[in-house]
C-alpha cells in the first residue's frame, strides 16, 4: 500500500484489519492523535468510560464472550496504572485483550520525567506481550503479533505503548499483514488410547468441566460425550453452563476447593476426566497422593504440576476434537458405569440446596434470591456477578442452561468488575435480559460506570446486595475464630444515587416487594437499580456445620 498516512491512522487501520469493533477508554493528551483517528473510523465505536478499570473490564469481557481481543485505551502514568487490575483479570481469566497506552514524546520532550513510569516493564508480569512503538513502520507487525499472541492458547492480555511523537509520524509506505487463524493441534493418538484404557476399567468415572472448555464447539462435544457415554459431570465456577445444568447427570458445581457437599462424589471417583481446567482457576478439588484415583488432564496445554494438582495423563490439543475422539472410542462401553452413589449424592445435595429457597424472611437469604432470579430469567438471560459471598451461592444454587449465562470471575476474583462486565454483555446482546448482581462493597468500587451505562442507553438491571460490610471476609473471619472487626461501613442512599445518574431506584422491604420490583425492572427500559438487604447469617451454619454433617451421613 503506497499511501502517505499518519502513524495513528495506520494504527487504527491495523485494528480495523483485525476486525476490532469497539475501543473502551479514558484518553489523555498523549492519545489525542489516536483519538482523532478513531473518530474518523467507520468501523470502530469508541466508548468513553469514567475510569480505566471500567474500560479494561469491558474489553476483557468482550474477549471472553467473542474469543476476539477486546481493546481498551488509556493515557500514560496514572491511566496506565489503573489498567493493572483489568490486565490481571484478563490474563488469569484467559480473556483476550489489547491495552493501548499513551506516552510522552520519546525523541524530544520538554517535560522531563513528568508522569513518566516504565509502563512496558510494569506490564511485563501481567501480559503475554508488551512493547513500545519506537518507529511508525513497526505498527502493523506489532499489532498483528499482539493479536496473535492474545488469542493463542492460553488467551490473555497484551499491551502496546504508543508515544505521542511516534503517533504523529507520517509513513510513505506500509503494509497490513494477513490475519492468519491458526488451527489448534490435535492430541496424540497414544494419549487418547491411554485415556480410553483408563476409563474402560473404571467403575466410577467423573467428568469435570473447567473454564477452558467454554468454546461453542467444545460445549457441543461435551454434551454429546455425556449423552452418549453416560458419565456424570460436575463443573468449576467458571465452567458453568457449558452443558445445560438441567441434565440428569449434572451433579453440581464445586463452589469450594474441599469439604463441600459435592466432594463426597469426587472422593469416590476412581477416574476424573478433567476437561478445560487449570490451576489458575481456584481448584474445584484437591488431589491427594495416597488416594487410588486417576486424573486425566484434557486441555490445549499440559498441566502445570503443583502439590494440589498432578494428573496422571495429559491429552494436549484442541479440546473439542479430543472429546469427540473419546466419545467415538468409548461408545462400545457406554452406560456401563456404576452411577448409583453419585446420583445419591446429587439427590442429597439438591435437598440441602433447596432447603431455604422458599424462605421469605427479610433481609433476603441468598438462596431465596438465587431461586427468584432463576425463576424469572429466560433460558438465554444473563447474570453477571461481582465478587463476594453471594458468588458461592450463585455458583452452587443457580442452574445455568447455556454457556456464558452466569458470568463470574474465579481466577483473579477481583471486586469491581461486575457492573462493567454486565454493560458489555448488554451492549453485545441488546435483546437479552441482563442482571448485574453486586455486593455493596464491589459496586462502590466502580459505581461511576452507571453514568456510562446510562449514556449508552442500556436496558440493564443492577441489584446491590446491601449488608454494610465485606461479607465474605466476615465469614472467613468467623470461621477462623477471630472476633468481628474492621469490615463494616455505611453506604449511601443507593436509590438517590441511582436517580442522580438518571436511573430508576427501588428499595424493597420484603421478599414480595422485591419480586414486584424485579418484575417491574425486567419489563422497563433504562437502568433499573434495586437496593436489596441481604442476610448472610446462615453462612457459617450451612458452609461449615451442615457440610460436615452431610459428609458423616454419607460415610455411614
Amino acid at each position: 500500500m503506497n499511501t502517505k498516512m499518519k502513524a495513528s491512522d495506520v494504527f487504527i487501520k491495523a485494528l480495523e484489519h483485525e476486525g476490532v469493533e469497539y475501543i473502551f477508554g479514558l484518553p489523555g493528551e498523549e492519545n489525542l492523535d489516536i483519538l482523532e483517528s478513531i473518530r474518523k473510523s467507520k468501523q470502530i465505536k469508541f466508548i468513553l468510560t469514567r475510569h480505566e478499570q471500567g474500560a479494561g473490564f469491558m474489553a476483557a469481557t468482550y474477549g471472553r464472550l467473542t474469543g476476539k481481543p477486546g481493546v481498551c485505551l488509556s493515557t500514560l502514568g496514572p491511566g496506565a496504572t489503573n489498567l493493572m487490575t483489568p490486565a490481571a483479570y484478563a490474563q488469569l481469566g484467559a480473556m483476550p485483550m489489547l491495552m493501548i497506552t499513551g506516552q510522552k514524546p520519546i525523541k524530544k520532550s520538554k517535560q522531563g520525567k513528568f508522569q513518566i513510569i516504565d509502563v512496558v516493564e510494569m506490564m511485563q508480569p501481567l501480559t503475554k506481550y508488551t512493547k513500545q512503538v519506537t518507529h511508525a513502520n513497526h505498527i502493523p507487525s506489532m499489532i498483528r503479533e499482539a493479536f496473535r499472541l492474545s488469542q493463542e492458547e492460553r488467551p490473555g492480555a497484551v499491551h502496546i505503548e504508543l508515544p505521542e511523537d511516534v503517533a504523529q509520524e507520517e509513513l510513505d509506505d506500509f503494509r497490513l499483514f494477513d490475519v492468519v487463524v491458526d488451527r489448534k493441534p490435535i492430541a496424540d493418538q497414544k494419549a487418547i488410547q491411554h485415556a480410553v484404557a483408563l476409563i474402560k476399567v473404571a467403575s466410577k468415572p467423573l467428568v469435570l468441566i473447567g473454564a477452558g472448555a467454554n468454546r461453542n464447539r467444545t460445549s457441543k462435544a461435551l454434551t454429546d460425550f455425556v449423552d452418549t457415554i453416560g458419565i456424570p459431570f460436575f463443573n468449576t465456577q467458571m465452567g458453568k453452563g457449558i452443558i445445560d445444568e438441567r441434565h440428569d447427570l449434572y451433579l453440581g458445581t464445586a463452589a469450594l476447593s474441599n469439604d463441600d457437599f459435592l466432594h463426597e462424589a469426587v472422593n469416590k471417583a476412581d477416574v476424573i476426566i478433567n476437561i478445560g481446567h487449570d490451576t489458575i482457576e481456584k481448584p474445584p478439588f484437591i488431589m491427594e497422593a495416597d488416594r487410588d484415583q486417576k486424573v486425566i488432564h484434557v486441555n490445549y496445554f499440559a498441566a502445570e504440576i503443583d502439590q494440589l494438582y498432578f494428573p496422571h495423563l495429559n491429552i494436549i490439543g484442541d479440546i473439542a476434537t479430543s472429546v469427540n475422539q473419546l466419545t467415538e472410542a468409548l461408545k462400545p462401553v457406554a452406560h456401563s458405569w456404576d452411577n448409583t452413589f453419585f446420583l445419591h449424592v446429587k439427590d442429597n445435595v439438591c435437598d440441602h440446596l433447596t432447603t431455604y429457597e422458599h424462605d421469605n424472611r427479610f433481609p433476603i437469604l441468598p438462596q431465596r434470591l438465587v431461586k427468584l432470579v432463576r425463576d424469572v430469567l429466560p433460558k438465554d438471560g444473563v447474570v453477571t456477578l461481582d465478587n463476594g459471598m453471594y458468588k458461592l451461592w450463585f455458583a452452587r444454587n443457580y442452574k445455568a442452561y447455556m454457556q456464558n449465562t452466569l458470568i463470574l470471575d474465579n481466577a483473579l476474583a477481583t471486586m469491581g468488575a461486575g457492573l462493567p462486565s454486565a454493560m458489555m454483555v448488554k451492549e453485545l446482546y441488546p435483546n437479552k435480559k441482563v442482571i448485574s448482581i453486586n455486593g455493596d462493597g464491589g459496586f462502590m468500587m466502580n459505581a461511576q460506570e452507571l453514568e456510562t451505562a446510562s449514556r449508552l442507553q442500556l436496558d440493564l438491571i443492577v441489584i446491590i446486595l446491601n449488608d454494610n460490610g465485606y461479607g465474605m471476609i466476615e465469614w472467613k473471619q468467623e470461621d477462623e475464630g477471630f472476633p468481628k472487626y474492621g469490615l463494616e461501613y455505611t453506604n449511601p442512599d443507593f436509590v438517590k444515587l441511582a436517580e442522580s445518574f438518571g436511573a430508576v431506584g427501588y428499595k424493597p422491604n420484603s421478599v414480595e416487594s422485591f419480586k414486584s420490583a424485579l418484575d417491574t425492572a425486567l419489563h422497563s427500559k433504562g437502568i433499573q437499580l434495586i437496593d436489596l438487604a441481604i442476610d448472610y447469617s446462615l453462612n457459617h451454619e450451612i458452609l461449615n456445620v451442615l457440610i460436615k454433617e452431610f459428609s458423616e451421613k454419607l460415610k455411614k
